[in-house]
């Protein structure tokens, strides 16, 4: 029989709880921790109540704005609801509770999960194999170039060089600088294209890939990407498929029938798993068979009897990219994302996302200057360029948003167009969702026109005002500077300087 609890025995007349006991007593911090690592006296912490724990956190968040608040027109970060039904799903106790060291044979619901999502991805994207190991996009880009250039040195060639369209994400020259190429920067044409003539120029037998997406960055689809495949694998490189832009063409056209060897997805951008917040995020890539021999290990396969199992033993793999096996928590909520649509409701996805995306542009032609003729893929970029005259900017247009209540599309990017505002839709957000937002692109125009001064100076209705962005990046808020340590914040300065 066990003691009751010690502070049932200052309340006399209280019947004593009987808890039973595990026959484990923790030890001491002074003999589990080095005597370097022990506090010489309490840690400083306020001391609050519950109601007042609980009310802080709810102004935080109710200073936060998420999906949940209103719409993201964020271009290339595809920013689309993530249904409620697949965070449960990654909360089932047998997933949430699994422990990446316990045996195979204990894990085999979480395997085959593992084994079906990379099917499903390998027929959306036209690949022969996934791995479902890389942390992030950026992390896909990386690990799909360590295995083309393992695949080169298995062929005894050195080469040295990676192409990259000038519309590129960032993300692309890193990555491959990362892995060490020289990074080579291919043209786009007058159209937003990649120009094949200047494709042509730079290939040669240093290339080792070119890296692409498509639909491109500017929401166009790349029409002569077959000849552009066919040019690359003639000097034999490797053409690599960035999947940031795939929400435009799940269910439609696949990467791998347009030539690509290998393609990294978002699960974060098209398959609905959350997205921001410095993670976890997942970015599995796909192969074609000749690059298959150098996936990241462990890959998941199952045997005759149907039992699925880790295999290690692979031989010209570049290694394992990532602790354990992925980010298994977003594999879930992908795969509960591709089993719920199914192979028509992706499908319909991209449609509705193209569609919404030619249907807001179409709105704003006479609003920003459009600098692409044509329809456009599942975003577009426009330009803030025709407000000029007036001083106004697009970091003004993109305030101006925030006043308004909409979060801000990406802004100076594509580098190619100058001020740039960048909108990606999405297929999740209504017809009334997509006015509003129009209406308020044209109540800033309208404002551009008549009173600048007061557009530079949104926004006003917001915890945080306009800052001094310079001072921002030169003088960033360190959580772990604390006042007096002789570092003037931006937040200080911001109110003396802010426009």
């Amino acid at each position: 029989m066990t003691e009751p609890l010690s502070y049932e025995k200052s309340r006399p007349g209280l019947p004593a709880p009987r808890l039973p006991q595990a026959g484990v007593e923790a030890p001491a911090p002074e003999a589990a921790l080095p005597a370097g690592a022990l506090r010489e006296h309490p840690a400083d912490l306020p001391r609050l109540s519950e109601p007042e724990l609980m009310r802080h956190y709810s102004r935080l968040s109710a200073m936060n704005y998420s999906i949940s608040e209103n719409f993201y027109p964020l271009g290339s970060c595809t920013m689309k609801y993530n249904p409620v039904a697949n965070e449960q799903a990654a909360r089932l106790p047998g997933f949430a509770w699994l422990h990446p060291y316990q045996p195979e044979e204990t894990a085999q619901g979480a395997l085959e999960l593992m084994w079906r999502l990379e099917r499903a991805l390998c027929e959306i994207v036209g690949v022969d194999r996934v791995c479902l190991q890389p942390a992030a996009g950026a992390h896909g880009e990386w690990t799909a170039l360590r295995m083309i250039q393992a695949y080169h040195r298995a062929r005894g060639e050195q080469r040295t060089q990676v192409l990259v369209p000038d519309s590129a994400h960032g993300t692309n020259p890193a990555s491959a600088a990362l892995t060490g190429y020289q990074v080579v920067e291919v043209r786009s044409g007058a159209d937003g294209r990649i120009s094949l003539s200047d494709l042509e120029a730079k290939l040669g037998p240093d290339v080792a890939a070119l890296m692409l997406t498509n639909p491109n960055t500017l929401g166009l689809f790349e029409r002569e990407i077959l000849e552009v495949a066919k040019r690359v694998h003639a000097s034999g490189a490797k053409l690599y498929y960035d999947g940031a832009n795939l929400n435009a063409l799940m269910g439609i056209c696949r990467p791998g029938d347009m030539g690509f060897d290998a393609v990294h997805l978002n699960l974060h951008k098209t398959f609905t798993t959350p997205h921001g917040g410095g993670g976890p995020g997942a970015g599995p890539v796909g192969v074609k068979a000749d690059l298959e021999p150098f996936l990241p290990r462990p890959t998941v396969e199952v045997d005759s009897e149907g039992a699925y199992r880790l295999d290690f033993e692979r031989p010209q793999s570049i290694g394992r990219v990532r602790s354990f096996y992925g980010n298994f928590g977003m594999l879930v909520r992908a795969y509960a994302y591709i089993a719920a649509m199914g192979g028509d409701g992706l499908t319909q996805a991209s449609e509705d996302a193209v569609l919404a995306a030619n249907y807001v542009r179409s709105r704003l032609q006479g609003v920003l200057d459009l600098p692409h003729h044509g329809p456009c893929q599942h975003e577009f970029v426009a330009s803030a360029r025709n407000l000029a005259p007036s001083g106004v900017r697009a970091v003004d247009v993109a305030k101006g948003l925030l006043q308004r209540g909409f979060y801000a599309p990406t802004i100076y990017f594509p580098l190619i167009v100058p001020e740039a505002v960048m909108i990606e839709p999405t297929e999740t957000e209504s017809k009334a969702t997509l006015d509003a937002f129009v209406a308020a692109l044209q109540d800033i125009v309208r404002q551009a026109e008549s009173d600048p001064d007061a557009l530079h100076a949104q926004p006003t209705n917001l915890p945080v005002g306009r800052l001094d962005e310079v001072a921002a990046a030169r003088k960033p808020v360190l959580r772990w500077q604390r006042p007096g340590s002789g570092s003037e914040s931006a937040s200080e300065t911001s109110s003396e300087t802010s426009s």
